[in-house]
């Protein structure tokens, strides 16, 4: 199997966020499909400026970036000291692997536009090589240009250990966010799949589930593209059994060939719905994720109704799908290869995505409305953790914050990592 990998592109110092503009024009998008031969596009930021001024897309050229260099501070410096990590991998397409000494594996949210208040991530970086990820900008906090998010992972050490005092120190059975009526919830998997894999060798994920095993009342979704995740059904099961759980797994197209573009290295669909059978049959909550909905290559009529059936067969207790977005690290990597595999995509996908992280609010609204069909239709329902978390045992009045308002679409941007 032959990945699909960009070059290696230069390391920058500082990175420019992109400016917040409201779209003033909805683009009907043509279903295109996936074009190798199309000429490729040259690598790399300095070949996407150059293709861009010999394209129709010149009006759309990526945004500069300052090319200074500061000292290296925390976790770039850690990362650049990291030693590499024993592997018996042999193969030359192989990512490198490091250890990565971290202080902590319980990582608070402080986001209200997401249902959890704690987020746990394993490893930094992911194999799986998805082209849309979003969270390739966490390879740019330690000064690593997001195009070796694949290329480059790193294993937090110590995990188990560290999650336990994290918990004894950090956790609260009763969440500000619900009112202190409810646990606080932990989410596996937001920004690196848990169960790439690194995860065969290193064993860091199941080394968190182990510790999360002893505890009881704890609130825990897990989100992964792998079919891996069954290894551990047993630890799942103790868990289940303790605290409140769920598993999220994300499902975004049906056709073989095109998952295998978008997501290099991740298992095929038909293997990711197995998980999902195989979960449910041994009692958990499982729900699969359609997200990111990708405009004009998985948007097509009866394409995420599709995927909603499969889902549904497999026994998935929910679904939900949410429109791309895309961070500028991930726009660095994402619109070079629309430009060179869906050729007729790429003036769009720049208008829309240069300049913001969203597409435009018409469309948003329009997937949105149509989820809901596909809910209602299939009988699934809107809110995996309603009725999950467990009950403070000392309750105060409720400052009304309900999990149950966040939308799919929300809820679909964090799960790319799942990327």
């Amino acid at each position: 199997m032959s990945p699909v990998l960009p070059q290696l592109t230069p390391r920058f110092a500082m990175r420019r966020r992109p400016v917040r503009r409201s779209a003033t024009q909805l683009l009907p998008f043509s279903p295109a499909e996936p074009k190798p031969e199309a000429g490729a596009l040259a690598q790399g930021e300095a070949g996407w400026r150059k293709a861009s001024l010999e394209s129709p897309t010149a009006d759309c050229p990526l945004p500069e970036f300052p090319t200074s260099h500061v000292p290296l501070v925390g976790i770039a410096r850690l990362a650049a000291e990291a030693p590499a990590a024993d592997t018996k991998r042999k193969s030359l397409e192989k990512p490198e692997y490091f250890l990565l000494p971290v202080k902590s594996i319980l990582n608070k949210c402080d986001s209200a536009r997401v249902p959890f208040d704690w987020t746990i991530n394993p490893y930094r970086g992911c194999e799986f090589a998805c082209k849309y990820c979003y969270a390739r900008y966490t390879h740019e906090y330690m000064e690593i240009d997001g195009g070796e998010f694949e290329r480059k992972i790193f294993v937090k050490q110590d995990a188990g250990a560290l999650l336990a005092r994290d918990v004894e120190r950090k956790y609260s059975h009763a969440s500000k966010a619900s009112g202190y009526t409810k646990a606080e919830h932990i989410a596996i998997g937001t920004a690196t799949d848990p169960y790439q894999p690194a995860e065969r060798e290193y064993g860091v994920t199941r080394a968190c589930l182990e510790e999360l095993a002893k505890r009881e009342g704890l609130s825990v979704s897990i989100i992964t593209k792998s079919n891996q995740i069954v290894r551990d059904i047993d630890l799942l099961k103790t868990i289940a059994a303790k605290s409140a759980l769920t598993v999220n797994i994300t499902v975004t197209t049906l056709k073989p060939r095109l998952a295998r573009l978008l997501e290099p290295r991740a298992p095929r669909p038909d293997l990711r719905l197995a998980a999902v059978k195989e979960l449910r049959e041994a009692g958990l909550h499982v729900g699969v994720s359609a997200s990111p909905l990708l405009p004009g290559i998985t948007d097509a009529d009866g394409e995420l109704e599709g995927v909603a059936a499969a889902a549904k067969e497999a026994g998935a207790e929910w679904f939900w799908s949410g429109v791309l977005f895309l961070m500028p690290a991930s726009a660095k990597q994402f619109l070079p290869f629309i430009e060179e595999k869906f050729p007729r995509l790429a003036k769009q996908y720049c208008r829309w995505y240069t300049k913001n992280g969203y597409a435009p609010e018409e469309y948003r609204k329009k997937v949105s409305e149509r989820v809901a069909r596909i809910r209602q239709k299939f009988g699934f329902v809107t809110r995996p953790w309603e009725g999950e978390r467990p009950t403070a045992p000392n309750t105060q009045l409720s400052l009304g914050w309900d999990t149950s308002a966040l939308s799919g679409e929300v809820l679909g941007i964090g799960s790319s990592s799942a990327g």
